[in-house]
């Protein structure tokens, strides 16, 4: 993704870009912007999904230990023996988890690094920056404001996207309701 707004960035820094042409480029790079912003999006959900399994996988981990004291306290030797192989599951689930967030956050911290320089470069593409033959002042002023627009749509085209998402999952969950009610009255003779 980030390579085709490279290509685009370069294609119309490389060379004396008509208008018309330079629009389209614009359009492709807003466009893999926009991506890029709906895939960080779906990255920082990742970190918290794996701190919340992390957190389960600690406390289970936390309970075996206490079982296994508590069962060594009563001399009961099967309760630790069990204790201690569920505790050994949950101890290396632990840190795999562990792992995996280190990872998913450093990979969510690339990519809000990536999608920021995405953005700077947009609007650098937009007024002209580093283009020959440069723009006037007047054409990267409105160039800018463009730019800005075009950002500020993508923001508005993503959150419409979750708001879909969100009412998809809605019905879905009034759809279930709906079949368990009709499964419990129909158990009920109704």
């Amino acid at each position: 993704m980030f390579d085709s707004f490279r290509q685009s960035l370069n294609d119309l820094m490389d060379r004396a870009t008509p208008p018309e042409e330079r629009r389209a480029v614009l359009a492709r790079m807003k466009q893999t912007l926009i991506q890029a912003k709906m895939g960080l999006d779906e990255l920082r959900t990742g970190p918290l999904q794996t701190r919340q399994r992390l957190d389960v996988e600690l406390r289970e981990l936390e309970t075996m230990r206490r079982r296994k004291a508590a069962a060594a306290a009563i001399d009961d030797a099967e309760t630790v023996a069990l204790s201690e192989k569920y505790e050994a599951i949950h101890a290396e689930r632990a840190e795999v988890l562990k792992r995996k967030l280190d990872a998913q956050e450093a990979e969510l911290v690339m990519a809000e690094r990536e999608v920021a320089e995405m953005t700077a470069e947009l609007k650098l593409a937009a007024v002209g920056g580093t283009m020959p033959g440069g723009v006037a002042a007047a054409d990267a002023a409105s160039a800018r404001a463009e730019a800005d627009s075009i950002l500020d749509n993508g923001a508005h085209v993503a959150s419409e996207i979750d708001a879909l998402g969100r009412a998809g999952a809605r019905s879905a969950r009034e759809a279930e309701a709906e079949r368990q009610l009709a499964e419990l009255k129909r158990r009920m003779g109704k």
